[in-house]
């Protein structure tokens, strides 16, 4: 890092006269960078893996568009757990290591450059510089530009996602400086996590999309700058990615050891079940297995036996996603949080996890599972300064108890606690009758939940049956993935199963899962319909964090806000990968924050292949 003190009004700026100007291979939201800028490699990779062969993976579910920035559609990268591979449609960012392209391995909230050879910034964190490389290219060999950056800006908060509107949200002006320099400026200082994402920018060609539809799907994949460029496509079914030979960036020092693989073909399977029993017999190279009953009881298969699949659980200290049944606050039967309380007591994780998971889980008592953002205990030190002024407005356990759970033996809910939820239920206006749950008006408590993946009505079938033991009436209802997406972006459900991507330096996601700005916003991801003042203002604490200890802080307060509130009936997490793969793979470790399979390489033998 290069500080430099320059006169700002040289930069046409309007703050005071003197600041101080870094300038660095990569930029740390707190704290200092692990990596020197002359650092060659990150410490977990081989710099010297050998390049060559042929790795075939596959894919959950199905996609209908190769452009994965935009609201219509599902892309490959939107498919349930394709981003660990490392390899997809995305483009390149400004920069790697706290966005999804290439997520740090060993440490949280920095990012080194990718597209961009070095950030300037000034110290009070009110614009930004990216100085781009001169040999940054596209696949037509065409350079990458400024004006490809601020075209890529202005595109997505126009015409991309909503979530592109929020993340980059703050940005005053865009300066193109020259053809290799571009400046950002912000609505107001202090705002170091904009940089960050400003950095995670997705850089697309200019000339590639002037003329094209960008809100329209498309199978032609798009113009891109990585590793890997799209050779072929079968709509819904398969994706080869083919290694790019000279391709710009492969010298750099936050790309040297990954990419190994000259071709990856990718299989989209709409059944688990399906796929695994292709893996089985060696129709692809790498499974992560998700179901517990399956990682206990099925891998005693030949392959297994010999050696020639190699089964492993792998610990790690990635914050483990927020997976939850959401109550859709936007409708009127979960406004009370008696109503919502009750339910969640209703959930036998116990029973669940002892008899349908093997005890393979633990319970989340967290949006934040895994991760140092989890509010355990009771609120100490600073986040129980952010908490005290809305004492009034809180329950007074939070302060006093830590929150938990109801637990069970796992032998099924106990008297106790059905007396206790129906009680909550009845101070809510409902009362249990011989017909079952009622209100004053004689309406039954009915309500359904609504899945896309079949596997889960064997978890929730049980959670079924505990609530119709207090007259309540829950339904299962399984669609397909197009179904499934529209009525999520429309909040057209009741209760869903799903999750939260959590991140080692939670930030303005946490605004498109939480803040009231969101409840109404079509194709957004408040899916419980979270608008709370407290959470609104915890969340802007969070998001003005100036220390580490601050951004802690501010994330537990969320979390323990969001816990009393009972918006969710929490679900389970685990803290370990759980991969087979096929023997013929090597690797130097895996590091503590991502899987890393972009930097494994096929073993000698195997390339020749």
């Amino acid at each position: 890092m290069r500080p430099v003190l320059l006169l700002l009004t040289c930069l046409g700026l309007s703050f005071p006269s003197f600041a101080t100007i870094s300038e660095s291979h990569g930029y740390a939201q707190f704290g200092t960078l692990k990596y020197p800028e002359s650092f060659t490699h990150f410490d977990w990779v081989n710099p010297d893996a050998p390049k060559g062969g042929r790795v075939q993976l596959m894919a959950s579910g199905t996609f209908d568009t190769l452009n994965p920035y935009t609201f219509k559609g599902t892309s490959p990268i939107a498919t349930p757990g394709f981003y660990q591979y490392g390899i997809t449609e995305l483009n390149e960012p400004l920069m790697v290591g706290s966005g999804i392209y290439d997520p740090s391995g060993d440490e949280p909230a920095s990012a080194y450059g990718l597209i961009a050879e070095t950030v300037e910034y000034s110290d009070n964190h009110s614009w930004v510089v990216f100085n781009l490389r001169e040999s940054a290219r596209f696949h037509d060999g065409k350079p990458i530009t400024a004006y490809d950056v601020a075209f890529s800006y202005r595109t997505l908060v126009k015409d991309g996602h909503p979530r592109y509107r929020t993340d980059l949200k703050g940005v005053k002006r865009v300066d193109i400086l020259n053809r290799h320099r571009i400046r950002f400026v912000f609505d107001t200082p202090n705002n170091p996590l904009l940089i960050m994402r400003l950095g995670e920018l997705p850089v697309l060609a200019q000339h590639y999309w002037k003329d094209r539809d960008f809100k329209a799907t498309t199978f032609d994949p798009p113009l891109g700058s990585g590793p890997y460029r799209i050779t072929e496509v079968q709509p819904g079914r398969r994706v080869i990615f083919e290694r790019v030979k000279n391709w710009w960036g492969a010298d750099l020092p936050v790309n040297r050891g990954k990419y190994n693989f000259n071709r990856v073909e990718v299989e989209f399977y709409r059944d688990s079940t399906v796929a695994f029993e292709a893996f089985k017999v060696g129709e692809f190279d790498f499974y992560i297995e998700h179901q517990a009953k399956n990682w206990a009881n099925g891998y005693q298969f030949p392959a297994v036996l010999r050696g020639d699949v190699i089964r492993a659980e792998i610990p790690h200290q990635i914050p483990t996603q927020t997976q939850a049944l959401f109550l859709n606050g936007r409708r009127a039967l979960f406004d009370d949080i008696r109503i919502r309380r009750a339910l969640g007591m209703m959930f036998d994780f116990e029973w669940t996890n002892r008899a349908l998971f093997y005890g393979s889980y633990k319970r989340s008592e967290s949006y934040y599972p895994n991760s140092d953002f989890a509010a355990t205990g009771k609120p100490e030190g600073g986040e129980w300064l952010l908490l005290s002024p809305y004492r009034d407005q809180l329950p007074p356990e939070l302060f006093t108890d830590a929150f938990k759970l109801p637990r069970t033996e796992g032998r099924g809910i106990p008297r106790e606690t059905l007396r206790a939820a129906l009680s909550l239920l009845e101070d809510a206006g409902w009362k249990l009758t011989a017909d079952g749950l009622r209100d004053k008006s004689g309406r039954a408590f009915s309500f359904e939940i609504l899945l896309v993946n079949p596997g889960l009505e064997r978890i929730l079938q049980p959670y079924v049956e505990n609530l119709s033991r207090i007259g309540i009436q829950a339904r299962l209802r399984t669609v397909d993935s197009a179904q499934y997406k529209q009525r999520l972006d429309q909040y057209d459900y009741d209760v869903i199963l799903t999750t939260l991507s959590q991140t080692l330096s939670p930030g303005l996601e946490q605004l498109l899962y939480f803040h009231s700005s969101q409840v109404d916003v079509k194709g957004g991801r408040n899916y419980a319909g979270i608008a709370n003042p407290i959470v609104d203002d915890l969340i802007a604490k969070l998001l003005s964090a100036k220390t580490r200890d601050e951004q802690v802080a501010a994330g537990r307060a969320i979390d323990r806000v969001l816990l009393w509130n009972h918006y969710t009936i929490p679900n389970w997490y685990i803290s370990h990968h759980r991969v087979a793969y096929q023997n013929r793979f090597a690797h130097v470790t895996t590091p503590p924050y991502t899987l890393g399979l972009r930097a494994w390489w096929l073993t000698a033998q195997e390339k020749s292949k």
